[in-house]
């Protein structure tokens, strides 16, 4: 029973599970991953071509080409499979015109592009896939002006990765204009053969706002519904808050920068009780504050209903809170803060090259 002798570091192990995890890569590649995470655990060649599912030869030629050039040795190697057909000026009009296409389209399909280029709507399929072109994609951003974004970041980013000790971070926000959308018919609940319905059109009851803040360390929520969303409604919710906390800790209040929570009556009270204090994301960064995660997956939630007044929702609202607090989920920051400002800076450079052209 032969045994390939692989010793990982942790940035390649690292990789190596990531490609075992990720639903992108292709599955050879998910494969070699495999081989060469079971090789570094002392697995024999039959135990790993018996787990993978390939031939011990098979496990051998990626272990020794791993060996030979680390993660660099698990790529396809250039020049295999058939010679493309397609002249090489098509190919160019493809990839290159892609990302330029005339005013009266928008936007190039498959079919628009294969008749502009002369080639089948496959081959640009093909094409755009193999170079990671998707013109039917498309991502929206905003990247924060704040002059003030990097030192109220590490604020923020500090109280997930290193909390104050005898003290609650509380990630506080509102979901306003909440609306009970009653649909005009009843749907079809889902079935074995069919999927869920419902009418595209619905009557409008009126709105809410809830007030949420989230528990950084236990997932709870202290929330409250109210009707309107004024700084006088926010200064109650902080007084609920205080009633709810143990008044020996501290509270660490995450929000942004919406004017009711610096409102004038809001800082006279706050001096009042100093165990508060704030932190404000910077503009344009709502994405640093963990309770817009929550109100996601409470939005998902109320999509599927139905509500008839606001008061049904309402109560629906506090069913699903209730629950959730009978079983709490928690949100950790996982990523770091050198990372994510190397993503901002990157893209504010392409931001600045593309404002000059």
């Amino acid at each position: 029973m032969r045994k390939m002798l692989i010793e990982l570091t942790k940035e390649e192990s690292e990789e190596l599970h990531k490609r075992l995890r990720s639903h992108k890569v292709p599955v050879r590649d998910q494969r070699r991953a495999r081989i060469i995470l079971l090789a570094s655990e002392g697995k024999t060649q039959a135990q790993i071509a018996g787990e993978v599912n390939i031939t011990r030869c098979a496990v051998g030629t990626w272990c020794r080409r791993f060996m030979k050039s680390r993660l660099a040795g698990l790529a396809e190697a250039k020049g295999r499979g058939r010679k493309s057909t397609l002249a090489v000026q098509a190919v160019k009009t493809v990839l290159d015109e892609a990302v330029s296409p005339p005013a009266h389209l928008g936007r190039f399909t498959c079919r628009t592009m294969a008749a502009h280029a002369g080639v089948s709507p496959a081959s640009v399929q093909r094409l755009w896939a193999a170079n990671e072109i998707k013109p039917h994609l498309t991502q929206t951003f905003k990247l924060s002006n704040d002059k003030a974004f990097e030192q109220k970041f590490w604020d923020v980013i500090g109280l997930y990765l290193v909390p104050p000790e005898k003290a609650l971070v509380l990630c506080c926000d509102e979901k306003t204009q909440v609306q009970a959308l009653e649909r005009t018919q009843p749907g079809l609940p889902l079935g074995i053969g069919h999927i869920k319905t419902k009418t595209h059109d619905y009557y409008r009851h009126g709105t809410l706002t809830l007030f949420a803040a989230l528990n950084y360390l236990e997932g709870k929520l202290i929330t409250q519904i109210t009707e309107q969303h004024r700084h006088q409604e926010w200064l109650a919710f902080l007084k609920k808050i205080h009633r709810e906390t143990p008044k020996d800790l501290a509270i660490h209040l995450i929000a942004d920068n919406y004017g009711t929570h610096k409102h004038p009556e809001v800082k006279t009270w706050l001096a009042k009780h100093p165990r508060f204090h704030m932190h404000f994301t910077p503009t344009s960064s709502s994405w640093l504050n963990l309770v817009e995660r929550f109100f996601r997956d409470l939005t998902g939630f109320l999509t599927e209903g139905s509500f008839s007044s606001v008061k049904k929702l309402a109560d629906s609202i506090m069913t699903y809170l209730a629950e959730r607090n009978r079983n709490p989920k928690r949100y950790v920051w996982k990523a770091k803060g050198e990372d994510i400002l190397r993503k901002i800076h990157a893209a504010r450079e392409k931001l600045n090259a593309v404002a000059t052209i």
